[in-house]
């Protein structure tokens, strides 16, 4: 499903992603906005990893875990 979004430029940026499809390096002025929204979304999702990889590593040593680890987890909690 697709939705139609106005978005207000200045002049400045308009005449840059007009520039960009003018070269033929995007196919239109929403094609040069979806792919910056892709963009973005990758750089947030690679930001968000490198933030929990921090936190893991942060967090100490680590424990082994195996099916003994989780039987033992199973029986403190009554399951």
């Amino acid at each position: 499903m697709t939705v139609t979004m106005n978005v207000s430029l200045p002049e400045p940026l308009k005449a840059f992603v007009d520039e960009q499809v003018r070269r033929g390096a995007y196919g239109s002025t929403s094609d040069y906005v979806r792919q910056l929204i892709r963009d973005d979304r990758e750089k947030a999702a690679g930001r968000a990893l490198q933030t929990l990889i921090a936190e893991g590593l942060a967090s100490g040593p680590s424990t082994p875990v195996d099916a003994a680890y989780w039987r033992n987890k199973r029986k403190q909690h009554g399951l």
